[in-house]
């Protein structure tokens, strides 16, 4: 086993995911958001990173290999979980991460079950994509549940008529962000979401239609 700098990276945004779910334990919010934002979004950056510097080290390893697509599962799952939980459960976005999870799930299945010839499963390029489409989506995702929350507070904290001044206001960036940022943040990111799922049920068919050939009774006898 070797602790080469990409090795290092990798385990380090594979610790990152449950990171994510323990800011909303240890800090209030907004700041728990703005803190899984920040630690998700530095996390999906070495994701690009390790396997670059492995390339141009030559520092590519076995643990490198098992590792990376874990740490980027684990991160997209738990951090679905967490969004999903602040989000009221919305339903247009239970959809899209439940098909997510399905795949990931699927796929992990059967680079199980075809054992030794799990090599024909190999990462694509669409499957790379469908990873950074999630990856972004589930930033933006992070950023509209913190914004939603401080339009929230301050609605809560604020009384009917100062509200309305807020909305109202001529400093236009204070009031365009205070009313509208959260909600355009959450559409964008619930259209972002669907497209990485429309992109995840691609590559796992791609994965079962390579897997298929295995799977009947007469290649296991």
């Amino acid at each position: 086993m070797r602790w080469t700098v990409p090795n290092i990276l990798t385990t380090l945004r594979l610790l990152a995911a449950p990171g994510v779910a323990v800011m909303f334990l240890y800090f209030h919010r907004p700041w728990a958001d703005w803190l899984a934002l920040t630690l998700f979004v530095g996390a999906a950056v070495t994701d690009w990173f390790d396997g670059y510097l492995a390339r141009l080290w030559k520092q590519e390893s076995k643990l490198g290999a098992m590792l990376d697509p874990i740490a980027d599962k684990a991160m997209v799952v738990i951090a679905l979980l967490v969004i999903t939980g602040y989000s009221g459960m919305d339903p247009w976005l239970i959809l899209p991460a439940t098909v997510i999870l399905f795949r990931e799930v699927f796929v992990s299945g059967l680079r199980e079950y075809l054992g030794d010839k799990s090599g024909l499963l190999q990462v694509t390029r669409l499957a790379k994509l469908k990873t950074t489409a999630q990856m972004i989506a589930i930033a933006v995702l992070f950023l509209a549940t913190g914004l939603e929350y401080v339009r929230q507070r301050a609605e809560a904290r604020l009384s009917e008529g100062e509200y309305q001044a807020l909305m109202e206001s001529p400093e236009w960036s204070m009031g365009w962000a205070a009313t509208n940022g959260g909600e355009l943040a959450w559409l964008a990111g619930l259209v972002l979401i669907w497209l990485a799922a429309a992109l995840t049920l691609i590559t796992g068919w791609d994965y079962f239609a390579k897997a298929r050939p295995f799977l009947n009774d007469e290649e296991g006898r």
